[in-house]
């Protein structure tokens, strides 16, 4: 099995003190506030789907099993931890392990305390219910009944961490003001929205079937259809495709649909959007070679063919896309979010020799 490339996480901000930097630490914080916060609720459904899956495989052994949630940890790049954590890839332990470990940076727990501590950074900059919202989620997550409700119910427990998103999105498009920080968060919701559509149309790449007999079998028709389920593109898929869930129309979909939110192609357009809003470049006026890597993938995909995708390989197309949008999300932070510490004993000197030129 191939590795994934890894989530990118949240990196430092430097301690110069200028204003600047102030303007950039709150860029940092917005951005990476939104995409936790994205993380979190592709996780919840993700796992969702998965459990709900394994209701329909009740008869697994436990190398199927194995085989089975492998994949997601390994989406997540997490699989290292794990198994420093625990002996075996089940149900249960994976679903721990990506739900409530603070271990793994990646787990829902994880993503939302870090959220909301980036919430915290910038609370003058963002609205008392955002706030609010996320300080609900997190007294509910530090709480004894969050672990009681997932026990008793799975499902009920990430139904209501996708709630806490979703309101959280719905109270930021009604009560943030249009500038910079909007751009920011637009960056952080679909950059992590388009990775993760990547890393779900992935995992059935390494799942792949217990045998190629299987092909269009009843165990690789619910695979397909927990795929679109989990980027909750099902009712939406059936829309256009009236027919059975096939493999090909799955990934054409959530890869070029410009309508549906969460295709590949509708992240990267808003996020295209969003950097040329933000850098008030014209279109086409990308400079640096992450931005031109970038505009050049979405050009092409304005013209490229499911077909081409599949004969050269859709793993190999979808680890491009990861790669291009690490390669931007890096871009991102060099940019507006990074700057070199300062040298003061290098300023002073420098300072006292402007003065002594002046006398």
């Amino acid at each position: 099995m191939s590795e994934l490339l890894t989530p990118t996480a949240q990196k430092p901000i430097s301690n110069r003190r200028d204003s600047h930097v102030m303007l950039s630490r709150v860029a940092n914080s917005l951005y990476w506030m939104s995409r936790y916060i994205e993380r979190s609720e592709n996780m919840a459904r993700l796992l969702d789907v998965n459990l709900q899956l394994m209701l329909d495989f009740a008869d697994f052994n436990d190398d199927q099993l194995e085989k089975h949630w492998l994949p997601i940890l390994c989406s997540a790049g997490d699989e290292e931890t794990f198994f420093k954590l625990y002996e075996k890839a089940d149900s249960e332990s994976v679903t721990e392990f990506l739900t409530f470990r603070e271990e793994n940076p990646n787990s829902i727990i994880s993503c939302l305390f870090s959220a909301r501590e980036n919430a915290r950074q910038v609370r003058d900059q963002i609205s008392l219910e955002m706030f609010e919202t996320l300080n609900e989620c997190y007294l509910f997550l530090k709480s004894s009944n969050a672990r009681e409700i997932w026990q008793s119910g799975a499902h009920e427990f990430y139904e209501q961490i996708k709630k806490y998103s979703h309101l959280f999105q719905g109270l930021t498009g009604s009560t943030f003001t249009r500038n910079e920080g909007y751009e920011f968060i637009n960056l952080g919701k679909f950059l992590e929205r388009a990775d993760k559509t990547t890393r779900i149309l992935d995992i059935k790449y390494h799942i792949l079937l217990p045998s190629v007999s299987d092909v269009g079998g009843a165990v690789d028709a619910a695979q397909w259809q927990a795929i679109l389920r989990s980027a909750s593109a099902l009712e939406a898929y059936r829309r256009f495709h009236v027919e059975d869930i096939l493999p090909k129309k799955v990934a054409e979909f959530l890869i070029f649909s410009p309508t549906f939110p969460r295709s590949i192609r509708a992240c990267m357009q808003h996020l295209d959007g969003d950097l040329h809003r933000l850098s008030g470049k014209e279109h086409r006026e990308y400079k640096s070679p992450e931005e031109r890597a970038f505009g050049k993938l979405l050009s092409d995909m304005n013209f490229m063919t499911i077909e081409e995708i599949l004969d050269s390989g859709l793993h190999q197309f979808l680890q491009l896309v990861q790669t291009t949008l690490d390669r931007l999300d890096d871009h991102i932070y060099q940019e507006y979010m990074y700057h070199p510490p300062v040298d003061t004993q290098a300023e002073i000197l420098l300072h006292q020799q402007q003065m002594q030129q002046q006398q």
